[in-house]
């Protein structure tokens, strides 16, 4: 009985522990939105100073945590956690140090400052002396500003775009509470409507004054109509290490070189088959000629997409639930949203690009083409089963709470790995087929290279275009969306190349344990997915039952 209750206590033990877990990743996550609402200006003293101390706080929490009495499974969300925490210190820190550098150009505003900060907690300002204090910082700001236009104070258009963002962040924080007290504090009303409306309009002066006055060392526009912000050397060999991924931006370029070498070798193939020799950009406008008419387009999205789930299920790869099957559905891309994702997007819903009425004829063509259906082909699984959609149906319904931990390396490498493991399997059969899949292959590969030379400030936006037309064989307006969508989205420096590095890691994973034999295929691909998204570094420490350390590193070579 005693033995029985003991191994009872121990279960519970861990349960507990585990829960706890659980509950310490939701509360991290809980407590930094909290903090982000409560100092929602991301461009003050406040806000550095407050998170600063959070980042701090948070890792003290965690190295509380005996580490050596965790279960293997526990040791990766120990070290997913510290890995999210230390990341998001970094980039805060990297962050701030810019923010210092130009928050000078409002020193002379603490009293607004501490105005919009008095107001979280409904104090009652002393009417008159806000006043008093708007008039002298709006008079102060307009020396700050006849100094500025005797001068260029910054030595590139990065710098003098986040002073200009500091002065709207306090101005659009200052209207948010001028507004507050306007409602109901008579007083107020009387005291400072004159003095709000002047410094708003300096305000408003100020910042576009501050947009325009930098020294040109760096190109803002090349042309192209794309501006964005080039991360630099050493930060990405951060994010890398943040991302698991133990090589050199350098290294990573060298082997998309080497990827898409293969990729062109079997062009050179399926050209031949098609009867257009070595020409292998005549075979891929051969294919592009192969569009739908306007109307079919949805139902053929739809056929492909029941084609690839029939063909994972009839050989067993992969668990898809009746209900993944049952719930995804389709939609259209808008001509707007098409100007920065001119190709699927996918998940629960598969988002299609197809042209619009209303777009030039130009314009029309070049979707119709780039969306033909052999493209479509290598792709509409990548979006839907076995990619993204079965990979969103699963993470919400096992370990959820690493979501937290999420990353494009797993997300998109994943969808990726598809694209080579069907293809090992025989999935295109004609050469336009295989072509559809090589075309993809090399746009990832063209990717990596221009991504990661802009991060590099080896590229600009214009040649990154020029890659993608000449190398991959895009057209122009899908290349230039496609630039867009890298720089100027809603997507991370490193966001381009976790397809196919992430892909590659599945890959060599594939073949370590399931081409060895020591895993099932099936089983490979369930284990992956029911232990939800992390750097796949720390799948492989899942799949092999590693046993971590405390302050595990990358180290994993995938490419060698």
């Amino acid at each position: 009985m005693k033995s029985i209750f003991y191994i009872s206590f121990l279960l519970i033990s861990v349960n507990v522990f585990s829960q706890d877990f659980n509950e310490l990743v939701s509360k991290y996550q809980a407590d930094k939105s909290a903090l982000g609402r409560k100092y929602p200006n991301s461009l003050s003293e406040k806000y550095f100073e407050r998170f600063t101390e959070y980042y701090v706080d948070a890792k003290k929490e965690l190295e509380r945590i005996d580490f050596n009495a965790m279960s293997k499974s526990q040791k990766v969300d120990y070290v997913l956690l510290r890995n999210l925490i230390d990341k998001n210190a970094y980039f805060h820190n990297l962050e701030r140090k810019g923010f210092d550098e130009v928050k000078y150009v409002v020193v002379k505003a603490s009293p607004i400052y501490d105005f919009n900060e008095n107001r979280k907690g409904g104090v009652n300002p002393k009417s008159d002396k806000l006043a008093a204090d708007f008039n002298q910082v709006e008079k102060d700001i307009r020396k700050a500003m006849e100094a500025t236009k005797a001068s260029k104070p910054f030595d590139s258009w990065q710098k003098a775009e986040l002073a200009a963002d500091i002065v709207k962040e306090l101005s659009k924080a200052t209207d948010e509470s001028y507004n507050f007290y306007f409602e109901f504090n008579p007083e107020f009303n009387w005291w400072m409507q004159a003095p709000y409306k002047k410094l708003k309009t300096t305000l408003s002066e100020y910042e576009a004054l501050l947009r325009k006055h930098f020294s040109n060392t760096l190109v803002k526009d090349d042309g192209s109509g794309i501006i964005g912000k080039p991360l630099g050397r050493e930060a990405l060999l951060k994010d890398l290490s943040f991302e698991f991924i133990a090589y050199t931006p350098e290294q990573l370029i060298a082997e998309a070189n080497k990827q898409f070498a293969w990729c062109e070798k079997e062009m050179l193939k399926a050209s031949n088959e098609l009867g257009y020799g070595n020409d292998w950009k005549k075979a891929l406008e051969h294919v592009k000629q192969t569009y739908v008419p306007p109307g079919q387009w949805q139902e053929d999205v739809n056929k492909l997409a029941w084609e690839a789930i029939k063909y994972v299920e009839d050989r067993d790869l992969v668990t898809i639930p009746a209900l993944a099957k049952e719930t995804w559905r389709t939609v259209m891309l808008s001509a707007e949203q098409q100007k920065v994702s001119p190709f699927f997007l996918g998940g629960e819903q598969i988002m299609v690009a197809y042209p619009t009425a209303e777009m030039d004829h130009d314009d029309k063509m070049m979707s119709m083409r780039g969306n033909n259906p052999y493209f479509s082909r290598a792709t509409v699984q990548h979006e839907l089963i076995p990619g993204h959609h079965l990979q969103q149906f699963m993470n919400q319904r096992y370990k959820p709470y690493r979501r937290a931990f999420g990353t494009p390396f797993w997300t998109e490498g994943w969808a990726l790995y598809w694209e080579f493991n069907l293809w090992d399997k025989g999935f295109p059969r004609t050469p336009e087929e295989k072509i559809g899949m090589l075309f993809w292959r090399m746009h990832r590969c063209a990717r990596i290279i221009f991504s990661l030379n802009y991060h590099l400030e080896k590229m600009t936006p214009q040649q990154c275009i020029d890659l993608l037309v000449d190398k991959v064989g895009h057209e122009r307006a899908n290349a230039e969306a496609e630039v867009r969508r890298s720089f100027t989205g809603r997507y991370g420096p490193l966001y381009q190349i976790a397809y196919m590095m992430g892909g590659l890691q599945f890959y060599s994973l594939h073949k370590d344990l399931v081409d060895s034999g020591k895993m099932k295929e099936k089983e490979f691909h369930d284990t992956i997915l029911q232990n939800n998204s992390m750097p796949v570094e720390l799948v492989k420490a899942i799949l092999k039952g590693e046993d971590l350390k405390k302050d595990k590193i990358s180290d994993w070579k995938f490419l060698d």
